[in-house]
């Protein structure tokens, strides 16, 4: 049970889970703490048990009717009275209401209120991912009736008070399955004060033109926050004929846009900007495939295809490397991690899971969009109106005493002050990138940071090093977005845009909430006493932010939720195959591997690893058997077999197959034995052939269980042993 207070979670036993359900608020009482200090409580109240549907498969069982829940946080079925099964059939997956609770002596009842379908549909696992998450899916009747009297195209009143750049030959570069186009660019060489640099122009879709302040578009906007992106399908924020067609950025049409005009010096820092509306017409849609294979070849086929183009393309790619100076300089978080793409078949079943490969098309796209939003928020900040920043603050002091005891432990001797800064990081990470477990290292500095989020309360945003950052250039997928371009057009013509209502939190946004506020009393915290009570206007924006914040995390555990539906199904495929695979993190219960080329993680479970007793060392992040000293920790290589795959609880077993060479040595090393014949190993105690032939025999039976190889190695230290009490 999570506490209110930010406080440690408490403990529930079975017995006091069956008349409560995963959501309830509840009061509860500490009876207890267990070995390791934990507490253990008893539910003394329900407060409140919100209404919430329960997704699962409908069973049919000795004559009695019942839906196991797709959540297992629900821990219990639900009874269906005969009468309330609908049109379901056994077996299909269905959508429930309650209408009895639980209890201590009585299990939950309720009633079918939709069906889905079959559990092997196409799509199914989305389906159930929206209704589990609770991710509004649907347009209201009125938001629908609203978008289809808007018009099809831009219509000359909608052109009045805007700078004309149709002649400007603004271009879209994004990915070859994008439908919609957020932004565009165009870069010219410029005198910037005295000496050379650019101009660099970033014209974002104006949706605010279309979606007024409270309409029934505004509404659904506001409620999802966010789209949605899921493989083959995406549930948008805007209704479609906004988000792929009015407000959409499409080549060779005019549209009604936002743009940030900035100068750029050679050294990449920003000489000065302005913000205006414009209108604009795409002079091409690039994809940036094709805009890597230009930069790369400027005399290739693709660069002959768009040759007008070439010289503007080369621009941009002169001004992103120089704003690539700049983040440099001021030391900026820049880890190169693999990010993967999960490619469908027409049934909607995995083909391949491959990674993303990021280009200087990718990066000079985010450079640009980078410059744009530090202006907005720089902007807004100067204007002194309030608004949402993107912040992203420093690691607490209990993440960054667990990051100092971590590099201590495995020898970097670089660390990271009291007071960290984001260039401290960065050194670490380019200190230790030839490393074997580079991987491992750079994984542990970005886990050591927080999370980022929407607030009216400007702190900087630690990963980018920015003094002010926020969110400027899609609004048409973020809501936050919206909310920036509508100040920003208050501040042009001196006025001051003001939220409609005080949202109201719901369950996601008071679990931020009490998050955000146990970092202010957490120990350490530099902030002593509470801050004074905001005004009504900042307690508007700063509900606004928590909702923008919580549905993106929604969004986020929905997107995870269903390509974790879809990678279980895909190695239900491969049950008993083996692979290579390398330790992406490890526990108190075991390790996680990611399988090589496959891109999926599962788990081998601690007592998978043999008959040893295994420590979790947390100062190294890595799980040690105390009797071999064989070590797992993040980077280690290792080959396993899918043992098990659970598609209701989204899980992936592994079975250790057997260590690789490097580990069978570490373990002999850690024993006192080298591998080398004639050599003295820690002890001084010659290593003899029967040690050698020992290894041998593990290496040359990859199938063979892993305590073949502590059987070996057992059995070396102990004739070892012996002859050195001989001695």
């Amino acid at each position: 049970m999570a506490r209110d207070d930010g406080e440690p979670d408490i403990y529930l036993p079975p017995n006091e889970m069956r008349a409560v359900l995963h959501k309830d608020r509840v009061k509860a009482r500490i009876v207890r703490h267990d070995r390791k200090g934990r507490p253990e409580g008893r539910v003394v109240e329900i407060v409140e048990r919100p209404p919430q549907p329960i997704i699962g498969r409908l069973l049919h069982e000795s004559g009695v009717w019942l839906v196991a829940p797709e959540d297992k946080r629900y821990g219990q079925d639900v009874l269906i009275p005969k009468g309330a099964t609908g049109l379901a059939k056994a077996g299909q997956v269905v959508v429930v209401e309650l209408t009895e609770p639980p209890s201590l002596y009585g299990q939950p009842v309720g009633r079918v209120k939709e069906v889905l379908g079959e559990i092997d549909d196409a799509g199914m696992e989305i389906e159930i991912a929206v209704r589990k998450y609770g991710v509004p899916h649907e347009f209201s009747e009125a938001c629908v009736a609203l978008a289809r009297s808007l018009p099809d195209k831009v219509r000359p009143q909608d052109r009045k008070h805007r700078v004309q750049l149709t002649d400007v030959p603004l271009v879209t570069i994004d990915g070859e399955d994008a439908r919609d186009f957020d932004d565009a660019v165009y870069c010219e060489p410029a005198k910037v004060g005295r000496g050379k640099g650019w101009r660099l122009l970033v014209a974002i879709a104006d949706v605010g033109q279309y979606v007024e302040t409270g309409s029934a578009i505004d509404v659904d906007a506001y409620d999802r926050a966010t789209s949605v992106y899921f493989p083959r399908r995406v549930i948008p924020m805007l209704p479609e004929k906004l988000s792929n067609g009015l407000c959409s950025l499409n080549p060779e049409l005019d549209r009604l846009c936002m743009v940030a005009d900035m100068l750029v010096t050679a050294t990449g820092e920003i000489f000065a900007y302005q913000f205006y509306p414009a209108v604009m017409w795409s002079h091409a849609r690039f994809t940036y495939t094709e805009v890597a294979a230009i930069l790369a070849n400027t005399r290739g086929p693709e660069a002959l295809r768009n040759k007008d183009r070439v010289a503007d393309l080369l621009n941009l790619h002169d001004v992103y490397r120089a704003l690539l100076k700049a983040r440099n300089h001021r030391g900026a978080v820049d880890f190169e991690t693999t990010e993967t793409q999960i490619i469908c078949d027409d049934n909607g079943r995995i083909d391949r899971i491959v990674p993303r490969v990021r280009t200087d098309a990718h990066r000079l796209i985010e450079e640009s969009m980078l410059a744009a939003n530090v202006c907005a928020a720089d902007f807004i900040q100067q204007s002194k109106h309030p608004g949402l920043y993107r912040v992203h603050e420093g690691p607490t002091p209990e993440k960054k005493d667990l990051l100092r005891n971590y590099l201590k432990a495995i020898g970097v001797s670089q660390t990271i002050s009291e007071a960290p800064q984001p260039a401290e990081f960065q050194r670490i990470a380019e200190a230790t990138k030839e490393r074997p477990d580079a991987q491992q290292i750079h994984s542990m500095l970005l886990r050591s940071m927080q999370q980022a989020i929407y607030t009216p309360v400007n702190s900087g945003h630690f990963g980018l090093a920015y003094d002010a950052y926020t969110h400027f250039t899609s609004p048409i997928r973020r809501y936050p977005d919206l909310l920036v371009h509508r100040v920003i057009k208050a501040i042009l013509v001196n006025g001051r845009y003001e939220l409609p209502v005080l949202p109201t939190p719901g369950e996601a946004h008071e679990k931020l909430a009490r998050r955000l506020a146990s970092r202010v009393k957490a120990p350490g915290n530099k902030l002593k006493k509470a801050p004074p009570p905001p005004s009504r206007e900042v307690q508007a924006w700063e509900a606004a932010g928590l909702h923008c914040s919580a549905n993106e995390r929604r969004a986020d555990e929905a997107s995870r939720d269903v390509e974790a539906w879809l990678k279980c199904k895909y190695m239900r495929e491969h049950l008993g195959e083996e692979y290579g695979g390398v330790v992406t993190a490890a526990t108190t219960f075991g390790i996680f591997v990611t399988l090589d080329q496959m891109y999926v993680e599962g788990l081998v479970h601690i007592t998978e690893l043999g008959g040893e007793y295994f420590k979790f060392d947390e100062a190294r992040q890595e799980l040690r058997g105390e009797r071999t000293g064989i070590r797992y920790a993040i980077g280690t290589r290792v080959r396993v077999q899918v043992s098990r795959v659970d598609l209701d609880g989204r899980k992936i077993d592994f079975r250790l197959v057997h260590a690789d060479q490097e580990m069978i040595a570490r373990a002999l090393k850690d024993k006192g034995v080298s591998g080398a014949p004639g050599r003295a190993g820690a002890t001084g105690v010659p290593v003899k052939a029967s040690a050698k032939r020992a290894a041998r025999k593990v290496q040359e039976a990859p199938k063979s269980p892993i305590h073949a190889l502590r059987a070996a190695v057992k059995k070396v230290a102990g004739k070892s042993k012996g002859r050195k009490g001989r001695r």
